[in-house]
């Protein structure tokens, strides 16, 4: 793990940072300078262009990570591995923007009626999906290349701090809205601007079609990999975007806001365990290369129970305090208490069932993925249809964190009956148990001091003593208190 500590703890330095600055925007600025209409619009924008990326993508992302190692070659230019993602997607883009443009009329009936707003500002979901497609392959590639630093700086920082430029100029009435809706799609240009400058310094950014020189068969596995991968990662493109597509569709754009406003706030929460996550996953196809289970295994149960204690250290610290919190957003967002509980449910165990997404998808059994992925759609689409006109947004919520359960229960069990891989130790039972001690003490310790400043902090050191202390003084997650001694010694080195 250490590699994997190392480039994790610094990419979630760089990540904090950023979701400081997405926490200025979006929980700041956007709420002081938009109106919750006007917040789901630009976050409905956003979520369409994401929604076109992931399809337009042709699952290059886990054929990148399974494929790459064996066709890395320095001297080769890797065989043009790069200039054959890009033409992939390039064909992926061209055909969805036809489709996007051609079916226009059709897309924008399902918002007619609750969302017309969306409507003025179709087309600028392209410029998003378009610059973010390209981005995702060209930081895959990286990642494939163990270089994970900059990327996560172009679009956690880069991105989110050209976002805070332009609400100013909004705030100041230097532009209208419509100019900001605008800037705000093409922002998103710059990560990808950033990444393509960086890999011609790292003298990777080969992409000449002449540099192809990728066998034949090999070409036809990565054909047929890829149209499984790309079926297999539609489930979770579906979670993370029918929901808001679905609130907008149903319900309206202000509460759209709301929901996407806490579904960002989720997201803080899940910082480490993307940034381990994403120096793990090239390991992962590294080991199967080798077969070499044991420490494929090992990798498994380390990053889960350093995600659960993580996950489940920063859900105790939000949940107690959540009145305090959303105390500071206007009264329209107290809705999402409840939306961030659930969605919280689902991360936790997403989070605590760690790379067993990247195990499955990575292995010869991909095409069996497939299964689950078919039923995670309709199970969204079905609990969202069910859910969303009785609960709201909170059904919304619910039908997600359902979903999510599901889904990674029934991969978890497949990886463990077919690989004998699973990322259980009873030490993790222990700390799940202990949370759940430490939540009802929160529970019974609010409401004691007047001052809701300082009941916030008498609240957070103490859930924190119950349920970080025990975990250090018994060693009941070892790699966790390790990370934290390390990324101590890192910040006094740099101090001194």
């Amino acid at each position: 793990m250490g590699l994997v500590q190392k480039d994790a703890f610094r990419t979630t330095v760089i990540s904090y940072f950023g979701i400081l600055l997405g926490y200025l925007n979006k929980g700041v600025l956007f709420l002081l300078i938009l109106s919750t209409a006007q917040i789901g619009l630009v976050n409905l924008i956003v979520s369409i262009g994401t929604l076109f990326a992931q399809l337009a993508n042709f699952g290059t992302l886990y054929t990148t990570w399974k494929f790459f190692p064996f066709v890395r070659n320095d001297e080769k230019k890797h065989h043009g591995f790069l200039p054959f993602m890009l033409l992939i997607v390039g064909a992926g883009i061209l055909l969805y923007s036809v489709v996007y443009i051609v079916f226009r009329e059709q897309i924008q009936q399902i918002y007619l009626e609750k969302s017309p707003l969306f409507l003025d500002y179709y087309y600028w979901t392209l410029p998003i999906g378009i610059a973010y497609v390209v981005f995702m392959v060209l930081e895959i590639y990286l990642r494939s290349l163990y270089k994970n630093i900059i990327a996560v700086f172009a679009y956690e920082v880069a991105l989110r701090g050209a976002t805070t430029v332009i609400l100013v100029l909004k705030w100041v009435d230097l532009i209208s809205f419509e100019w900001f809706v605008a800037l705000h799609s093409l922002v998103y240009m710059i990560p990808t601007l950033i990444l393509v400058i960086y890999l011609i310094r790292l003298g990777e950014f080969n992409v000449r079609f002449s540099n192809i020189r990728i066998a034949k068969r090999l070409r036809r596995i990565i054909f047929y990999f890829s149209t499984f991968s790309y079926f297999n990662t539609l489930g979770a493109t579906l979670v993370n975007s029918l929901d808001v597509l679905m609130v907008a569709q149903l319900i309206g754009l202000s509460e759209t806001g709301v929901f996407t406003t806490v579904v960002f706030l989720t997201s803080v929460l899940q910082v480490p365990f993307k940034s381990i996550a994403r120096v793990s996953t090239p390991l992962i196809s590294d080991y199967w290369k080798h077969r070499d289970m044991a420490k494929m295994r090992d990798l498994y149960q380390k990053v889960s129970s350093v995600s659960l204690v993580i996950g489940l250290t920063m859900f105790i610290l939000v949940w107690v305090n959540i009145d305090f919190l959303f105390s500071f957003l206007k009264p329209e967002f107290r809705d999402g208490i409840w939306v961030f509980f659930f969605i919280m449910m689902g991360r936790l165990v997403d989070m605590y069932f760690g790379l067993n997404g990247a195990i499955f998808v990575t292995s010869k059994k991909y095409k069996y993925d497939l299964i689950f992925t078919v039923f995670l759609i309709i199970a969204v689409l079905v609990l969202n249809m069910v859910m969303i006109p009785v609960w709201g947004i909170v059904g919304a919520a619910i039908s997600t964190s359902i979903a999510l359960v599901v889904y990674n229960v029934g991969r978890l069990i497949f990886v463990w009956v077919v690989y004998k891989l699973h990322p259980f130790h009873r030490n993790q039972f222990v700390i799940i148990g202990l949370s759940v001690i430490t939540l009802l003490v929160g529970h019974f310790t609010q409401g004691l001091i007047n001052n809701k400043w300082i009941q916030f902090l008498v609240e957070s050191t103490v859930v924190s003593v119950v349920f970080l202390v025990p975990i250090y003084v018994f060693s009941l997650e070892t790699e966790t208190i390790n990370y934290i001694k390390k990324a101590f010694a890192f910040i006094r080195s740099k101090i001194s």
